[in-house]
């Protein structure tokens, strides 16, 4: 026996084990983007915001945004995923919620033909008094057009792809940011489930969340909207 030798064999392993544990330190600071590490909204705030995510056509191209949801369901963030062609009701739906309190904070996330189904429920919800804080579509197929705007409006699409870049109508109220990700081998149906882009998008829903609870201005029919410059987000 030679309990010693047995103690010295362990110990002799300890600076590699040490080094082992420092390598994967390092590894999972690399790995944890800026988006992961942030912080989830609180309870309060989650609970009070409703996120829609319309799909496009046929409901069978846009899954990922049922994973989405499923993501922000379990940070306690209610969500509603339907049909592109379903955004008039759900924008009389959300209007509704707003009116009685029972939300505050409204996010739209849509993909392909419910990307292009955006602008129009936003300019309903606001011709309904409702403030829209943030609005991400997901490589739009037509070239649309945002007469009214979210708080902030993210248009994430592929330059050379069948997306196309959210054009600002003369008095455009809000942000707007067109994000070109061509070269980043996403496609047009992969897109929505591509695993940076739904980490961006939830990212993105929860820093809006944590952003100022103030409600976003909304126009007053005929009242002058003073025009703001839309930003381009530089090419990923």
């Amino acid at each position: 026996m030679r309990p010693n030798g047995r103690h010295t064999a362990g110990a002799s392993q300890l600076p590699a084990i040490r080094v082992w544990a420092m390598c994967l330190l390092l590894l999972s600071a690399v790995a944890m983007s800026p988006t992961t590490a942030r912080a989830a909204p609180s309870q309060a705030a989650a609970a009070t915001t409703h996120v829609y995510l319309l799909r496009g056509v046929l409901n069978i191209f846009s899954l990922g945004l049922d994973t989405i949801g499923a993501r922000l369901e379990a940070q306690g963030i209610p969500v509603t995923v339907a049909n592109f062609v379903s955004w008039s009701s759900l924008a009389n739906e959300a209007a509704t919620a707003y009116r009685a309190g029972r939300i505050k904070t409204i996010i739209l996330v849509g993909h392909s033909s419910g990307a292009t189904a955006l602008p129009d429920m936003i300019a309903k919800l606001n011709q309904l008094g409702v403030p829209v804080k943030l609005a991400i579509g997901l490589d739009s197929v037509f070239k649309t057009r945002l007469s009214t705007g979210a708080e902030r409006y993210i248009n994430i699409y592929i330059g050379d792809g069948p997306g196309e870049p959210v054009r600002p109508a003369a008095g455009l109220r809000g942000k707007l940011d067109n994000v070109d990700v061509r070269g980043t081998g996403v496609g047009h149906i992969s897109i929505d489930k591509n695993e940076a882009i739904q980490r961006r998008v939830i990212a993105e829903i929860d820093a809006a969340i944590m952003r100022s609870r103030a409600p976003a201005p909304v126009a007053e029919p005929g009242a002058p909207r003073q025009a703001r410059s839309a930003a381009a987000a530089p090419r990923n």
